[in-house]
């Protein structure tokens, strides 16, 4: 088996290169008629939480085919927030800025109510992006299923048992007022994945028995927390460095885990029952050598079971100076194939012959003879989300995105307690990691409050008896 060492592109990379965003569409020349119930066609946009991710999102929306979109309102917490990545839009979107953002400075909202206001903007029919962190997407969904409002949420949608319980009954509540709601798992909108599945179904590689997944790579985005600037309060430290803190994100495991999971999964046409794994801190520094007090351990390493027996082994890793590899692979009766390589997108999806991952045994490919590229799939869910919306189709990926999300934390749970985790366990678990998250507001404490040494709870394996707390 062999690895390129050359880490794949995220969202958040491909910001980097304004002008470059907008990617070939499965849909690109399908006529789709202009059904929205507004004064006119255009589908209005609000986008909550003004990060990276949430910015990549908004990009994506805005190059949507099949009908005009605009951003007309934006939410943060922080202004910062808000000014520096309306920028990077404004770049990346270039000479249709003008026709696509109306977002003057009364409809930019800075605070914790600021998702309010800023849904409120919207009609009945348009769509909200939910890119805060996931602890608050159950808060910000809830007012947008009571104002009729159409969503797009970032994954992960829940981070522990009780926010996944209101994320289901959310999602039912959702389907029966007929709102369309995309996840951010865009990993299933991409076309040369599909076409893997296919050809898995077919038999072309017997009965699946065994599923890889790797996510090594150097720290990444906020999942090494140094101390605290004087200057800033605890509460906004911790959301501003979001993936570093288990109730804002679920930290790295479930952030950046997530997807790999869960193409592992619809690979496999079922979700894992159980998770037992291991993991730990090796490294206390950064590579500048600050200390680091974040909740997450520096290695994940999970084996996942279905109810038939058939395993999920996954490794995580987030060390400076490493092999990388970001890469999920299947084995089956009769070969192996590679499910993604290197990145989320492109995939390059291979199946092979045997178990020996050469070129010689390879027996199909994405593309193989007509010379086809993937679409990109961040570009794809958004196509497909407002196509669903302009033609009244039902849409609502919630329920999937939950399960997705539940036995990524069961894995993530698994590792932190040092024991053998049941999905209904975890689901139906009485400790939720962020409480009150309605409730917060930036002179208020934090879900998690620092010990006299400056340093956060960690997981510590084996310590906790039943029901088995994470820290």
């Amino acid at each position: 088996m062999t690895d390129s060492h050359t880490p794949g592109v995220t969202r958040r990379e491909l910001l980097q290169a304004a002008g470059t965003v907008a990617a070939a569409s499965a849909l690109a020349g399908v006529a789709i008629p202009h059904v929205h119930a507004g004064e006119d066609n255009t589908i209005r946009l609000a986008l909550v939480g003004f990060g990276g991710r949430g910015t990549g999102a908004a990009v994506n929306a805005l190059n949507a085919k099949g009908g005009p979109v605009k951003l007309v309102a934006v939410a943060d917490v922080f202004r910062d927030q808000i000014d520096r990545n309306f920028d990077t839009i404004k770049k990346v979107v270039g000479k249709d800025f003008d026709k696509k953002v109306d977002v003057p400075e009364d409809r930019k909202f800075v605070g914790f109510e600021a998702y309010k206001h800023a849904i409120d903007c919207l009609r009945k029919g348009d769509v909200v992006i939910l890119a805060t962190p996931p602890a608050f997407r159950w808060v910000h969904f809830t007012h947008a299923i009571d104002k009729g409002v159409n969503v797009f949420m970032e994954k992960p949608v829940a981070v522990d048992g009780p926010s996944s319980r209101r994320m289901f009954q959310l999602g039912e509540r959702a389907e029966k007022a007929g709102l369309k709601v995309g996840v951010g798992l865009m990993c299933r909108h991409c076309v040369a994945r599909a076409e893997l599945l296919d050809q898995l179904q077919k038999g072309a590689i017997g009965d699946i028995l065994l599923l890889q997944a790797f996510r090594q790579m150097g720290p990444e985005a906020s999942s090494q927390v140094v101390a605290r600037p004087k200057d800033m309060g605890e509460l906004e430290y911790q959301i501003r460095k979001f993936h570093g803190f288990l109730w804002a994100s679920g930290g790295c495991y479930s952030d950046f885990l997530i997807h790999n999971i869960d193409e592992c999964c619809w690979m496999k046409g079922d979700w894992p029952v159980q998770a037992e794994g291991s993991g730990g801190r090796h490294f206390r520094t950064t590579a500048r050598g600050e200390p680091t007090i974040d909740q997450n351990f520096d290695v994940y390493s999970v084996e996942y079971t279905f109810k038939d027996g058939t395993k999920l082994m996954l490794e995580g890793r987030t060390m400076p100076g490493c092999r990388t590899r970001f890469a999920s692979y299947i084995h089956g009766s009769k070969g192996c194939g590679i499910i993604s390589y290197n990145s989320h997108s492109p995939a390059k999806p291979r199946l092979f012959k045997g178990h020996s991952f050469t070129k010689e045994n390879e027996i199909w490919h994405f593309g193989k003879g007509d010379g086809k590229d993937e679409p990109n799939p961040y570009d794809l869910e958004w196509d497909h989300l407002l196509t669903a919306i302009r033609e009244n189709r039902p849409y609502n990926e919630v329920k999937r995105g939950v399960e997705a999300s539940l036995v990524t934390a069961m894995g993530r749970m698994a590792a932190h307690t040092g024991q053998v985790i049941q999905r209904d366990q975890i689901l139906n678990h009485p400790h939720e990691l962020g409480p009150n998250v309605d409730k917060l507001a930036l002179d208020l404490p934090a879900p998690v409050l620092a010990g006299p040494d400056g340093k956060y709870p960690l997981p510590q394996p084996g310590k906790t008896r039943a029901p088995y707390r994470e820290f």
